[in-house]
């Protein structure tokens, strides 16, 4: 029913940074919360941010003041702007559309796309 498609990724050098894009299809977008998660090499899965139906946002502490999240309803995108990136930030950056209260396992995810910051 959903299919959402990441983009944006790439290699940069610490400091530098990225916009992330992750456009959506097949669904009623403007109702569901969006997430952006990243899957670190050897580490589990985490949260980076996420923004409500209505505009609300939540960020991991780490990439506070660094990252913002962002969504355009008409165009049924969800953007996570990236700056003053870090070799931590390293990883796959999942985007990820749920709703209510479901497990993170459920909903819809993207198929992802790497991001890699040297330093």
């Amino acid at each position: 029913q959903v299919l959402l498609v990441e983009s944006g990724g790439g290699l940069v050098q610490a400091g530098g940074s990225l916009r992330l894009s992750c456009a959506a299809s097949g669904g009623i977008f403007s109702r569901n919360a969006m997430g952006w998660y990243r899957q670190a090499p050897g580490k589990q899965r985490e949260l980076v941010a996420s923004i409500r139906s209505g505009g609300t946002t939540t960020y991991e502490d780490s990439v506070k003041g660094r990252f913002t999240i962002s969504r355009d309803n008409a165009k049924n995108t969800v953007y996570l702007q990236m700056n003053s990136l870090k070799p931590e930030d390293t990883g796959v950056y999942y985007c990820r559309s749920g709703w209510g209260s479901i497990p993170v396992e459920r909903g819809y995810w993207g198929q992802g796309t790497q991001v890699t910051v040297s330093s």
